[in-house]
This record gives C-alpha cells, structure tokens and sequence, in this order.
C-alpha cells in the first residue's frame, strides 16, 4: 500500500491526465461549484466570453489577474501565480518550471 500523501496537485494532474493549468484549475473551480460560465464570470469580474477564452486555453491570465482571482475565490494566490507564469513560459516554448519561493 502506497501511504505517501499526494498533494491536490498531484491529484488533479492525475485526473486530467496532465500538467496542471491555471485555465485547467479555474474551469475545475467553476464545474465543481457547479456554476455556469455567467455566473462564475460574474463572480471573477470578468465577461463570459473572456472566460470561455481562459478555460479554453486562448487566453493567458496575468500574473496580477491570477493573484485576483486567487483572492476572490478563496484559493492560494501562490499557486495561481505560479500556474499564470508557468503558462506564459510554456508559451513562449521554453523547457523551464515555474517555482515559487515567498520572501
């Protein structure tokens, strides 16, 4: 039995079958609270079209918006900025992994 505690991460990465995303994250948030697009765009301050562009992956949040969202939601702000960045790395094709350390 493997008794090695998995982090939510982990967890989510195994579900979806990938790299966690921040616009993988935000739409599991929004299915899970089971609300629609409207609402939950609403809730973000955001138009439901431009969430549609996020959860789809045509979209990049910046790191300053992740940090908002991550407050109105209720979730870690570390985790969102450092999923926002790791996007646009991964956009700009570079082999690199986002870590964050707090100072």
């Amino acid at each position: 039995m493997n008794t090695k505690k998995r982090s939510a991460q982990e967890i989510l990465e195994e579900i979806t079958g990938g790299p966690l995303t921040l616009h993988g994250l935000i739409e599991a948030l929004r299915l899970c609270e089971e609300m629609s697009q409207t609402a939950f765009a609403k809730q973000l301050k955001i138009s439901p079209s431009h969430l549609c562009d996020i959860e789809k992956g045509r979209k990049i949040v910046s790191p300053e918006r992740a940090v908002r969202f991550a407050k109105i939601l209720g979730h870690s702000p570390e985790q969102f900025l450092q999923l926002a960045l790791q996007s646009q790395v991964d956009q700009a094709k570079l082999k690199y992994k986002v870590k964050l350390e707090a100072v």
